[in-house]
């Protein structure tokens, strides 16, 4: 196994790019007051779409809770660090996973006729499966809310059976994790930015 320093090659994007999406991004709990429109998060979902999933299953949904009225259902299902934090957001996406994903293949995965019918019967391959991929959406959808000029504030401290029956009694959709979204207050965070480790001690190469 290699443990020499791992020097970095030069990226295809330009840094300030790079700086938006991922060295000057942070997560974020102080937002401003202005509003996540509609389009803005169909623009999102039209970008991050594109990225890859098993079989091109794309498992991930999305609840925006918008209105004073859900929030506050939402509000009462989070972990007490969290209430006033989804109180306070300009919009909190429930991020989520549908492991009926496979009603959708004939469409989705078309090359490979019968898949749809596999799926049928194994629920519990469909809810692995629809899990692992929709957290990898998950990441794809803090990256491409940054590239909208957004924000983002992931957090899982939440009763996520609760959340499922109050929102997604009637689709069986299954809640991952809430995200924050809108435009940071300054950097929208009262803590500094935390170091990360270096390349040399996340990648073995062999």
């Amino acid at each position: 196994m290699s443990t020499d320093t791992l020097a970095p090659a030069s990226l295809h994007i330009d840094d300030t790019t790079a700086d938006r999406l991922f060295r000057e991004a942070r997560t974020t709990a102080q937002f401003t007051d202005t509003e996540v429109s509609d389009e803005q998060l169909a623009t999102v979902y039209d970008l991050v779409k594109w990225g890859p999933t098993a079989m091109n299953i794309v498992p991930l949904r999305i609840l925006a809770v918008r209105t004073p009225e859900a929030r506050e259902r939402l509000v009462a299902h989070m972990d007490d660090g969290n209430k006033e934090r989804v109180a306070n957001a300009p919009l909190s996406l429930v991020v989520a996973y549908d492991p009926a994903f496979h009603e959708h293949l004939d469409t989705l995965f078309p090359h490979v006729p019968g898949v749809r019918e596999n799926l049928d019967g194994v629920p519990e391959v469909r809810d692995g499966m629809a899990r692992d991929n929709a957290y990898i959406q998950a990441g794809y959808l803090v990256v491409g809310l940054r590239a909208a000029g957004l924000a983002a504030g992931p957090m899982n401290g939440m009763d996520r059976a609760a959340i499922d029956a109050e929102f997604f009694a009637d689709n069986g959709w299954k809640s991952m994790l809430v995200i924050n979204v809108g435009v940071a207050d300054g950097v929208g965070t009262p803590y500094p930015r935390s170091p990360r480790l270096a390349a040399e001690q996340a990648i073995a190469i062999v």
